[in-house]
């Protein structure tokens, strides 16, 4: 099964030193080199798009093994070294401001690879894409600031993105890979890894949203105004209530989600959407514009006044990548350590690197193998 997914990391301060981000960049190019000419570019994006080998990579480029950083400062080391022409793909996009670039850095790089404009079209949707659906339609508190989007020339592609959440200092961060996603709004990463499970994340790429989804295309290709109605039906209660019976509510039913309904909805944008008549969800959230609010008002419209529930669940499937040493949640997975190991390892024998160099990534490397490889 594809280990493709999400892992969750404490938010740390600071910079990579100069000094060891330049011998990151030195190690990441030696690793690239080797796998791109003993592996293809394809298993570069597949390995890549696994959260726990992309965890083993920086660890040993010797950065941060726990921290938000960890994702920041290993990609930019991977942009730094990769060679569109020499390894077969590329990296676009990065933190803050420079993942407002991927767009741009795709177009240069199809053009480098002689690409159709159809099919940078269809790689820059697929950016598009991913980062709307972690941050509008799986809403688990983390807003996205680093978007990264590595491609090959034959047009696959993967994607790594993180998000924080300021109140408990926590980032999350979102492995893609093109292979697997059949659907961007029905469940299109393979496995969802993290130590740490929220209440209340509405999940609307969850099959269970599937009708809620239906529902809320109904709505927005009704006119405005009957929207307008159900959306003021939600906010402004008929009745005045007691806070005594907000509390009965909440002892005998705890998910009382139209509590958080969005009190502002941008209606000229609701019109827009109504003019262009979207065919299916995948279509609605593709609109320039439909964020957080527009997905929650009209998940929250269809639970409370037309009956179809979506996901308000979080879709953790497992916790490690290879189990766990007691046994939790499963027994180590050794054959599938081991080739991750042996991926690594061969890559760093001959990765074009010093002798010094390549001994501590090789040290470090070692901290992997378990002792018992029975």
């Amino acid at each position: 099964m594809p280990k493709t997914g999400i892992a969750n990391l404490p938010l740390h301060p600071g910079k990579a030193p100069r000094w060891l981000f330049k011998r990151m960049v030195q190690l990441s190019k030696g690793i690239l080199e080797v796998m791109s000419y003993e592996y293809g570019s394809g298993e570069f994006l597949q390995r890549i798009s696994d959260p726990f080998w992309f965890q083993a990579l920086a660890c040993v480029l010797a950065y941060d093994w726990h921290s938000s950083g960890a994702t920041t400062v290993t990609c930019g080391a991977l942009k730094v070294a990769l060679d569109p022409l020499e390894h077969g793909f590329a990296i676009a996009g990065g933190k803050g401001k420079a993942s407002r670039k991927t767009l741009t850095e795709i177009e240069k790089i199809g053009e480098v690879y002689n690409l159709s404009t159809s099919s940078m079209d269809e790689l820059k949707y697929s950016s598009r894409m991913a980062a709307k659906i972690d941050n509008s339609a799986v809403q688990d508190g983390h807003d996205l600031y680093h978007h990264v989007f590595i491609f090959s020339e034959n047009g696959k592609w993967a994607v790594i993105q993180q998000g924080m959440n300021a109140q408990t200092s926590y980032a999350r961060r979102y492995h893609w890979l093109s292979e697997n996603v059949d659907s961007f709004v029905c469940e299109p990463q393979t496995a969802i890894v993290s130590n740490i499970r929220q209440d209340k994340v509405l999940d609307m790429t969850a099959k269970q949203s599937e009708s809620a989804q239906k529902i809320s295309v109904d709505l927005v290709n009704d006119n405005p105004i009957h929207l307008k109605r159900d959306w003021a039906m939600l906010t402004k209660p008929i009745s005045q209530r007691t806070l005594d019976d907000w509390t009965n509510v909440a002892q005998d039913n705890p998910s009382i989600e139209y509590l958080y309904m969005p009190r502002s909805i941008n209606w000229k944008k609701m019109n827009e959407i109504y003019d262009f008549q979207p065919k299916n969800y995948e279509q609605l959230l593709s609109i320039k514009g439909v964020g957080p609010k527009t997905v929650r008002a009209l998940a929250l419209i269809s639970d409370l006044i037309y009956g179809e529930k979506p996901s308000w669940s979080e879709s953790i499937r497992f916790t490690y990548a290879h189990g766990g040493k007691d046994g939790v949640p499963r027994p180590v997975d050794l054959p599938t350590y081991s080739k991750s190991i042996e991926m690594l390892e061969d890559a760093l024998q001959q990765a074009k690197i010093g002798d010094k160099e390549k001994i501590n990534a090789l040290r470090r490397l070692k901290e992997f193998i378990p002792e018992n490889k029975q």
